[in-house]
C-alpha cells in the first residue's frame, strides 16, 4: 500500500470509494449532504471502513461546507476536486406522502467536470471497492473519468454499479459500458425491467433476468431492491430472497445507497447471501426512518449480526 495522507488501510478495514456526484439535497426542512457516492461512503464509514468520496465541488461556500461535513463524518475529503468555474451541485427535493423523494437536479454542476489526476489514479489502484452510477456520468467529461477510474482498479476490486435510473441522462451505451466494468450490479425492480429492455433481454421474472445479466456480463452478483418488500440477491449459483423490515418511513432518500454500502461491506468479508441480505435490508430500513441520507450520528444505531467482520 502506498502511503498518502487521505486514505490509509488497516487490518480490520477496507478502502471504499463513492465515485461521481456530490450534491446538497435541499430538503423542505433544510439542506443535507448527499448524492449516491456520498451516501454510500457515509454508511461505509459507519460500518468501520476507510471511506472516501471522489467527486468535485465548486469554489464556493457549499463546496467548503461539503468538505468540512465530510471531515466531521470521518470520510476522507482528500479526493474532492475544486472547480473554479462551476458551482457545487444541488438538488431540490420534495417528499411525497409515501416518503418517496422527487428530485429536481441542477445541471452544469462541478461534479459534471471531473478531471483525471495522478492522485485519483493512485486511489483507483488501491480501493477494495468503488460504487458508481449513471447520474455521475451524464456529462461526457465526467463519464470518461469515471470509466477511466474503473479501468484503473485492481482486477479483484469490487466495482458496484448502482444503476439509479431516476433521471433522463442514461443511454443504452452508458448502461452497457457500465455493466461491462462492474462486478456487482444493484438496481430496483422497475430498473431491472428497464435495463433488460434497453439491452434487448427478452425474459420475464426477476431471477431469470438477473441470471441472464450475470451470464452475459460475467457479473459476481445482482441485487434487486424492492423497497419495503425487501430484496433479491442473485449469483450464478445461488438466490436469496429477503422480505425486508417494516419501519415508519420519514423519507426514502439514501435507503438504496445504505443497502449497497452494507452489501459491499459484508461481501468483501465473504459473508453468505443470507447474512448480506439481512444486514443490508436492516441498514437500508434504518436510513428510511431518518430525514435525508446522512444524519449526523457517530455509530449505526442498529444491532448487526455476529458474522465475523
Amino acid at each position: 500500500m502506498k502511503s498518502y495522507d487521505a486514505v490509509a488501510n488497516t487490518s480490520d478495514s477496507k478502502i471504499v470509494a463513492g465515485l461521481g456526484e456530490l450534491i446538497w439535497d435541499m430538503l423542505p426542512g433544510g439542506k443535507q449532504l448527499g448524492g449516491a457516492p456520498t451516501n454510500f461512503a457515509y454508511i461505509s464509514r459507519l460500518l468501520g471502513n476507510n471511506a472516501t468520496v471522489a467527486s468535485r465541488v465548486g469554489d464556493d461556500d457549499l463546496g467548503r461546507e461539503a468538505s468540512a461535513r465530510l471531515a466531521r463524518m470521518g470520510i476522507s475529503e482528500g479526493f474532492l476536486q475544486v472547480d473554479r468555474v462551476h458551482p457545487t451541485g444541488t438538488v431540490q427535493v420534495k417528499i411525497g406522502e409515501d416518503g418517496e423523494a422527487r428530485f429536481a437536479i441542477n445541471e452544469n454542476s462541478a461534479w459534471d467536470y471531473l478531471e483525471w489526476t495522478a492522485r485519483w489514479e493512485e486511489l483507483a489502484s488501491n480501493v477494495d471497492a468503488v460504487c458508481f452510477g449513471t447520474l455521475g456520468q451524464r456529462n461526457e467529461q465526467a463519464r470518461e473519468v469515471v470509466l477511466r477510474f474503473l479501468r484503473a482498479t485492481r482486477s479483484n476490486a469490487l466495482r458496484i454499479f448502482d444503476v439509479n435510473l431516476r433521471h433522463s441522462f442514461f443511454t443504452p451505451d452508458m448502461l452497457t459500458r457500465s455493466v461491462e466494468l462492474a462486478t456487482i450490479v444493484k438496481l430496483n425492480s422497475e430498473e431491472l425491467s428497464m435495463v433488460a429492455g434497453m439491452l434487448d433481454i427478452e425474459l420475464s421474472g426477476e431471477e431469470d433476468l438477473a441470471k441472464s445479466l450475470i451470464a452475459r456480463f460475467n457479473l459476481d452478483l445482482i441485487a434487486v431492491t424492492r423497497g419495503k418488500e425487501g430484496s433479491l440477491l442473485v449469483t450464478a449459483n445461488e438466490t436469496f430472497d429477503h422480505p425486508g423490515f417494516r419501519v415508519q418511513v420519514k423519507d426514502t432518500i439514501g435507503a438504496g445507497d445504505a443497502f449497497a454500502a452494507t452489501l459491499t461491506h459484508y461481501y468483501l468479508r465473504g459473508a453468505p447471501l443470507k447474512v448480506i441480505s439481512e444486514e443490508a435490508n436492516r441498514v437500508g430500513a434504518w436510513i428510511a426512518t431518518q430525514t435525508g441520507a446522512t444524519p449526523e450520528v457517530d455509530r449505526l444505531p442498529v444491532e448487526l449480526g455476529q458474522f465475523p467482520i
